[in-house]
């Protein structure tokens, strides 16, 4: 099976929805934030193994111990895995960690203060014209 071929195509996003519902709705961990979510997911050909992009909102403590909780719940996660999904081998699982949606809203956020900043300065502008009329 090819990396970019059909089959690894649909198993990546076969993979991607069980996991996710695995992490949100089976894994009892406290250390595991609620506000985990799957980003991506890429099997291998061979399906030997996989990585899994995890995202998680909150501060770097609680990243760290997230990956801490999944980490210790490979083991499970590739059971319920196999379970779920009839493949030849189970991918051994790989958790990274993706900063993706924490960039972005730090960019949008940087984005708004220089919006705000433009339209102080656009208002301080339009204030000395104002005067100069009366």
């Amino acid at each position: 099976m090819r990396k970019n071929s059909v089959k690894n195509t649909r198993v990546n996003g076969e993979v991607h929805r069980v996991l996710a519902e695995i992490i949100r709705g089976e894994i009892k961990d406290p250390r595991i934030s609620p506000w985990t979510s799957v980003v991506a997911v890429e099997v291998a050909p061979d399906l030997k193994s996989c990585k899994a992009w995890i995202s998680v909102l909150g501060g770097e403590e609680v990243r760290e111990a997230t990956l801490q909780g999944l980490k210790s719940a490979e083991g499970f996660i590739k059971r319920k895995l196999a379970q779920t999904i009839n493949l030849r081998n189970t991918p051994e699982i790989t958790f990274v960690m993706d900063q993706s949606i924490e960039y972005g809203v730090n960019m949008s956020h940087k984005i708004d203060e220089v919006i705000a900043q433009d339209e102080q300065a656009q208002t301080k502008q339009a204030q000395p014209e104002d005067d100069m009329e009366e």
